[in-house]
């Protein structure tokens, strides 16, 4: 089925000067959409934003810098931002070697992958609602599991890089869940997925390459926000642009808890 073409519609991309996230932005434009990249690094948004308008012929995109890690940063980027959203695509992440912490004192993991996503999520809601039908994708990771809500943070525990890329992405997939049931009563859908094995700066941390292109990554990601066969579809997880089973989204009890651990922040 056609994906929708989105002449009239914004969607930002988190991320976006990544290897996956460049790759999302590009598709994004070349269907249409007002594409908003999202990240850190002036330089590098600006280059991404004039390689991709070349590219693409589409001359609406541009790009906010904001620190996807940090509380104020993002709430100052919904200060600065005027009318509908009509996808948020969460794909920011990192995976330093050694815990660190950002300025607001928080461990840079937790802080960027999983905060960084609830707190999006949070302020742009009022701005997804104006869209009428919006959609919010989340890129988690098969490579997801040992998330301790006792110690998020990695301060009883010692830190090791990839446990703690791991209880992140578990993380995003039980945050989808619990904003899917949230949000569906004002036509949003949240949903999440595995991009793909692409080499990457993120995965070169973990100790991995990747045998995937980064156009591959993006290819479900961009799917997910666009085909109108998933208008109605929400609260799942998918890989390689199929539905597939997420033990974590049975864990009522653990999605909750980490709605009220992410609140606390």
């Amino acid at each position: 089925m056609d994906t929708i073409m989105g002449s009239d519609k914004t969607a930002i991309v988190t991320g976006a000067y990544g290897a996956i996230g460049k790759a999302i932005a590009r598709q994004m434009s070349e269907r249409g959409y007002s594409v908003v990249l999202a990240g850190r690094k002036e330089n590098k948004l600006q280059s991404v934003a004039e390689e991709i308008r070349k590219q693409t012929g589409n001359e609406n995109v541009r790009f906010e810098v904001v620190d996807l890690s940090l509380r104020d940063s993002i709430r100052k980027m919904t200060e600065r931002w005027k009318g509908p959203l009509h996808v948020l695509i969460n794909n920011a992440v990192t995976a330093p070697l050694k815990r660190t912490e950002t300025e607001e004192g928080v461990e840079v993991q937790f802080a960027t992958n999983v905060l960084g996503y609830f707190r999006m999520i949070r302020s742009f809601t009022e701005f997804l609602k104006q869209a009428g039908e919006a959609r919010i994708v989340n890129v988690a990771s098969y490579w997801a599991g040992d998330l301790d809500l006792n110690d998020p943070e990695f301060r009883s525990r010692n830190y090791n890089n990839d446990t703690a890329y791991r209880q992140s992405k578990q993380a995003n997939r039980m945050l989808t869940v619990a904003f899917a049931e949230r949000l569906k009563v004002y036509g949003i859908t949240v949903n999440s997925c595995h991009p793909g094995d692409v080499n990457s700066k993120v995965s070169n941390c973990l100790g991995y390459g990747g045998h995937e292109t980064p156009d591959e990554g993006a290819a479900t990601p961009v799917w997910l926000a666009t085909d109108p066969s998933l208008r109605k579809i929400t609260g799942k997880y998918f890989a390689n642009k199929s539905e597939a089973y997420c033990q974590f989204s049975q864990d009522v009890k653990g999605i909750n808890k980490l709605i009220s651990v992410c609140e606390r922040y």
